[in-house]
């Protein structure tokens, strides 16, 4: 019975990944990793390179078994990369070439697919024999965001901090109960030392977040090999692999009861009426949530029981994202933090937001396949994107400080959602961060399914139902408004 179908590669960069019930062996040995590096722990209080040594050592041995020989390929160009950051990261033009790097291998492992180790000869050939039951070019992609972040991180060690530490304290709940968030150890600068070779492969490596995260800095990993996580109690942890068990038994009564995959997956959708073209969409949109949150969560729950925090990849429930920008802070949240601390801030941050999306999201379509589809998807990205960022601006900025100003802005913030919502609902097959139709042209259906949604959904019978659906998602919006005050009043 399986847990969940084949991944797609909308927002994880692996297609063939798949987890089931019945595959005991994988928690036996997720099992035994965790109960020996916590006994090692405990009995000989290991810090950074003891630790460090102690689960590269695992984490090789994982890789052995997921990659066979191909191993040599993931350990090489990490060494590369290595060598690189301890050679240039005292020059300014350093970001330059570690993200050159990167991206240049990026590209190459997936225009051969990984190599074949017979093109450096012949007498190598047999190594192809023993390729490992998954891909590494794969899983690469994630190995890579952890390359870029150990070189930045090193790079910005004798550098001013952008991050306010004071200020985050008075703000931060976390910080002011006397424990420290992710964010703060994220920020805070490490000793030189601690950039050492055996940290920084068990960094990359790393068992439990190595096949699909969630990312972290190279700074919080490090730290917490020294400090274990302290911030989620060891109820909170119990409780948090309880809730994910709730929604592995959902995800199986979905898989097996629901059919908006099938219909999606098939075309049959095409022959549908509006309404129900919308259901299947909400169906599969929340499907996709679920599916990933369960990936997710059961790699966070690992880590976090093995002592090292991560972000919480799915920190709100996609029922409850009302625009572009906060859904892009909700789904892979994880991502969206490496991108903000190493792309977006260097890039200018908020003084050039408008310019700041095309780049990033261009890499993130890069990060994810070579493929034009995904090129297409990310530009259309930013075209909706940017009309948000300055109604945003706009309002913001002739807003009234009195009643009467804030109801127009609640108005408009609502009208807004509305629309967002309803192009997410009725055009998102695959939904890998809320893009509406940049998503469905970017992972399914290409541009020229664009006219048929447009005739179906403007025609006599879809514009009653789409009338419906933004009055129904305009009174969703004003409810989430208030879902998301009484949470910050309850900080």
């Amino acid at each position: 019975m399986h847990l969940f179908s084949m991944l797609s590669s909308s927002n994880v960069p692996f297609n063939s990944l798949m987890i089931t019930t019945n595959n005991y062996s994988v928690y036996a040995r997720d099992g035994s990793y965790l109960i020996t590096s916590i006994l090692m722990r405990a009995f000989f209080d290991l810090k950074v390179r003891g630790m460090s040594f102690l689960w590269l050592l695992f984490s090789l041995a994982y890789l052995s078994y997921l990659h066979g020989a191909c191993v040599i390929f993931v350990l090489s160009i990490a060494t590369v990369n290595f060598l690189l950051v301890k050679i240039f990261s005292r020059k300014k033009y350093f970001p330059l070439i570690v993200w050159s790097y990167n991206i240049f291998f990026l590209l190459c492992n997936r225009i051969y697919e990984g190599y074949s180790f017979s093109i450096f000869g012949q007498q190598w050939r047999f190594l192809d024999n023993y390729r490992g039951s998954f891909r590494w070019h794969i899983c690469f992609n994630f190995v890579v965001l952890r390359m870029i972040s150990f070189g930045l991180d090193y790079h910005w060690t004798n550098q001013d901090s952008h991050f306010n530490q004071e200020k985050h304290c008075q703000r931060c709940h976390i910080c002011k109960s006397g424990k420290t968030c992710y964010q703060a150890i994220q920020e805070r600068s490490l000793p030189t030392n601690k950039f050492g070779y055996v940290v920084y492969l068990c960094y990359l490596v790393y068992a439990p977040l190595y096949i699909a995260g969630p990312i972290v800095s190279f700074n919080a990993f490090a730290s917490q090999l020294d400090i274990p996580q302290n911030t989620n109690s060891v109820r909170n942890v119990i409780l948090n692999g309880f809730r994910w068990v709730l929604c592995l038994l959902l995800m199986e009564l979905m898989t097996h009861l629901l059919y908006y995959n099938a219909f999606a997956n098939s075309g049959l959708w095409k022959h549908f009426s509006p309404m129900e073209v919308f259901i299947i969409g909400y169906g599969v949109l929340n499907f996709m949530w679920l599916k990933f949150l369960l990936i997710w969560r059961f790699f966070r729950f690992w880590s976090l029981v093995n002592g090292i925090e991560t972000p919480e990849n799915m920190p709100k429930c996609i029922n409850n994202c009302h625009n572009l920008e906060g859904f892009w802070k909700n789904w892979h949240a994880s991502f969206n933090k490496w991108l903000v601390r190493y792309m977006y801030i260097p890039l200018g941050g908020s003084r050039k937001k408008l310019l700041n999306v095309w780049v990033i999201f261009t890499f993130v379509a890069i990060w994810h396949d070579l493929e034009w589809k995904l090129l297409s998807w990310a530009w259309l990205t930013c075209l909706f994107f940017i009309p948000e960022l300055l109604l945003k601006s706009a309002v913001k900025a002739f807003q009234a400080e009195s009643s009467f100003g804030e109801l127009i802005f609640r108005e408009l913030s609502a009208v807004a959602g509305a629309v967002t919502i309803t192009c997410l609902m009725v055009c998102l097959w695959l939904p890998s961060e809320a893009k509406h139709v940049a998503n469905l042209v970017g992972f399914v259906i290409g541009p020229n399914g664009i006219n048929w949604l447009l005739s179906s959904f403007l025609g006599k019978e879809g514009l009653p139902v789409l009338g419906g659906m933004l009055m129904t998602f305009y009174v969703g919006a004003k409810i989430m408004f208030h879902i998301d005050e009484a949470k910050h009043r309850s900080h």
